[in-house]
C-alpha cells in the first residue's frame, strides 16, 4: 500500500506540471499543432532515461522513490495516449504533413531524449 502511496502523490505532481507545461505551450504557440505534448514527451522521455540510469548506475534509492518519481512524477507528467489521440485526430483533420511530423517527431525525438538522459545519467 505504501508503493500506491508514493505513486499517486508523484502522479498528482507530474498530472499538474503536465496540466502547466501543456498550458504555457497552448497560450504561447496556440492550438494548431500540440507543442506542449510534444515537449512534454520528449522531456518526459530525457527525464525518465536520466533518473533511472542515475539511480541504477550511481545511487542506491529505495524502490519507493523509484516508484514516486519514475511511475508517479514521470508517469503522472508524460502524455503518449494524449499523443496518440492528437497525432490520430491531426490525421483525420486531413493534416497529413502535420500528423506525419508529429507521430515521427515524437518517436524519434522521445528516443533521443532516453538515449541522452540514460547517457547523462550514467556520466554523473
Amino acid at each position: 500500500m505504501l508503493g500506491v502511496l508514493f505513486v499517486a502523490i508523484g502522479g498528482a505532481i507530474g498530472s499538474a506540471t503536465r496540466y502547466l507545461v501543456g498550458g504555457w505551450f497552448a497560450s504561447r504557440f496556440g492550438p494548431s499543432f500540440p507543442y506542449g505534448t510534444f515537449v512534454i514527451n520528449v522531456t518526459g522521455s530525457f527525464i525518465i532515461g536520466l533518473f533511472l540510469a542515475f539511480a541504477q548506475e550511481r545511487v542506491s534509492l529505495s524502490p519507493y522513490w523509484r516508484l514516486f518519481f519514475a511511475v508517479g512524477v514521470v508517469g503522472g507528467y508524460t502524455t503518449f495516449s494524449t499523443f496518440e489521440y492528437e497525432s490520430v485526430r491531426l490525421l483525420q483533420d486531413g493534416e497529413m504533413l502535420l500528423g506525419s511530423v508529429y507521430l515521427v517527431g515524437s518517436v524519434a525525438m522521445g528516443a533521443i531524449g532516453a538515449v541522452a538522459g540514460i547517457t547523462l545519467g550514467s556520466w554523473i
